[in-house]
């Protein structure tokens, strides 16, 4: 799967994406990240990618040029017509919908995603009319931009790819593998903290009993 993201930020990036599963998931070839600056689908000498909104009113709000000309880029060079890819552009926007579990398993069967990164004031509306296939909101707060919900959303949907994680297993339990189910709580050693215990049936054996008392623990959220 092929992850592009568009943002004025690229370095927000780095760090992140360079560790841990995200990172090994690169180098490993079972995805692929491209940052793109949009500033550099400017035309103007001061790479300007916002200005003042029509109707007045506080902020800047992003110009739709530079983003229609980067996507436009983006999707001469994956040719997903022509190869048959299934390509998605999402934009981050506070007035999006509210991202899930399900939205994860559902994009996770595109080949190239393409994320928008909103910053100030939010977006020319145009581009989530006519550019974006989808409005995303990681939940009803407010952000200063769509980096953090890129990362977010790249990390959600990465973990599911097959040979991602090292226990595929661990998917398929985990809280929000169904719609309202959160796992039950785990533990490991030691086995007593002070005052505090390990439940004695996970260290019983039984395996019966352990499943029976997950299940119990578990919840499914109302």
């Amino acid at each position: 799967m092929r992850f592009d993201i568009i943002t004025i930020f690229p370095e927000i990036f780095d760090s992140y994406f360079s560790e841990s599963i995200i990172g090994r998931a690169q180098k490993s070839g079972l995805i692929e990240i491209k940052i793109h600056n949009l500033r550099d689908y400017t035309s103007d000498k001061h790479k300007k990618v916002d200005d003042t909104p029509y109707g007045g009113g506080a902020g800047m709000v992003m110009k739709i040029e530079p983003v229609w000309r980067c996507v436009q880029s983006l999707k001469s060079k994956t040719n997903p017509v022509k190869t048959g890819q299934k390509t998605r552009i999402v934009l981050f926007s506070a007035k999006g919908k509210r991202y899930t579990q399900k939205d994860a398993q559902i994009l996770k069967k595109y080949d190239n995603l393409i994320f928008i990164c909103g910053r100030y004031e939010g977006v020319d509306e145009r581009v989530a009319k006519y550019i974006a296939d989808e409005e995303i909101s990681l939940g009803d707060f407010v952000l200063t931009g769509g980096e953090i919900p890129a990362m977010a959303v790249v990390d959600s949907i990465t973990r599911l790819i097959p040979g991602v994680l090292g226990n595929e297993e661990s998917v398929k339990e985990e809280s929000h593998s169904q719609e309202g189910y959160l796992e039950y709580p785990q533990y490991t050693k030691p086995e007593e903290f002070g005052a505090w215990k390990v439940p004695k049936v996970l260290l019983s054996g039984n395996h019966q009993k352990i499943s029976e008392w997950r299940k119990k623990y578990s919840k499914n959220k109302k």
